[in-house]
């Protein structure tokens, strides 16, 4: 079922296909574009031919060494990807050549073929874009998990959106609005014009105190923060909240200290006798059989049109180092796409 002669043709005779390398820790210089051999998938596998895939704030930290867990120099970034099957392995039921999928990989995305285990592939509806489909695998799942099977939310509840602009900011946005949330988000003052666009009272970070704007529009406290920056805000974050709420981190730590130090918040936070807590989501812990549900919950949103994710910016899937630059920026609300050349 394999098919090589989809790839690139090299001097030694083997199909090839392109990705994107990073080749040392640090800045833009450590990426790179090299060649791969196209091989067969292996059994119980897919192989892969990428039509879109975000560059998020994890490809950036792995790369500068931000992470106290880091793969191997060189690898793949890319931290999911949509896609086109087009070759599958021995004992593959689950998915046929043809069919679109995604996953979420955490590497490998950034490339022009793919391989990954056909069980924990998605189906993807064809009539949906492929570069706002693959923002759902990641952005849209951590806010959808942790507004609807961490924090439980109800209509009125009222909620703290730090970082409200990213890509999983702007993710909450949509689908708090949804969910009827009173929402406050932090942003720059550039980028409120996006917050006030889903109901939500922009704050600027740079300018104001979140807490004395919080504490003086919402007295009693309020009922979740949803932190995916620094650890730092924890304090600040915690004293807004009522008797009973909660503070949910996703940002993931900088360094094995960094980590420590975040154990240590939690435990602490935890401790205090003034009924608010402390609850940590990362993307396995709920369990990835939930996955496939929760995706196909967005993706019927977004065929609905009751979602419809901000990109900011969509780069040729091998312009990664030009992408990496624009994130870096901060310039930009919403999400950055590596997309063919054929899906727009």
């Amino acid at each position: 079922m394999d098919r090589p002669s989809r790839g690139m043709q090299n001097g030694d005779g083997f199909p090839k296909y392109r990705c994107i390398s990073v080749t040392q820790r640090g800045g833009l210089d450590g990426i790179a574009i090299v060649k791969k051999k196209l091989r067969p998938p292996d059994p119980g596998e897919a192989r892969i031919r990428v039509l879109a895939s975000p560059v998020v704030r994890d490809d950036v930290a792995v790369r500068l060494g931000n992470r106290p867990f880091l793969p191997k120099l060189p690898f793949t970034p890319g931290y999911s990807f949509l896609g086109v099957v087009d070759a599958i392995g021995d004992g593959v039921r689950t998915v046929e050549i043809g069919d679109r999928v995604a996953a979420l990989v955490q590497f490998g995305g950034h490339a022009e073929m793919a391989y990954w285990p056909a069980d924990d592939l998605v189906r993807v509806p064809k009539n949906l874009d492929p570069a706002e489909a693959v923002v759902l695998i990641l952005n849209y799942l951590v806010a959808y998990q942790i507004l609807h099977r961490v924090a439980h939310v109800s209509a009125g509840d009222r909620a703290l959106i730090i970082g409200a602009s990213g890509g999983v900011g702007t993710a909450f946005l949509q689908l708090g609005s949804l969910a009827g949330l009173k929402m406050y988000g932090l942003a720059s003052s550039a980028k409120n014009h996006v917050l006030r666009q889903y109901g939500a009272t922009p704050i600027d970070y740079r300018e104001q105190d979140f807490v004395a704007v919080i504490q003086q529009a919402e007295p009693g406290g309020i009922d979740f923060v949803f932190n995916g920056m620094a650890e730092e805000s924890f304090g600040p974050a915690m004293s807004v909240l009522r008797r009973g709420g909660v503070l949910v981190h996703y940002g993931g730590p900088e360094s094995m200290p960094g980590f420590l130090r975040l154990m240590l918040k939690y435990i602490y936070y935890n401790l205090l006798p003034n009924g608010k807590r402390i609850e940590g989501y990362g993307t396995h812990r709920l369990g990835v059989e939930l996955f496939k549900p929760d995706w196909a919950s967005l993706f019927g949103l977004l065929a609905a049109g009751d979602i419809q994710p901000i990109i900011a910016a969509r780069f040729p899937i091998l312009e990664a180092r030009a992408a990496n630059e624009l994130l870096e920026s901060g310039r930009v609300a919403g999400a950055i796409v590596l997309v063919a050349s054929e899906s727009g």
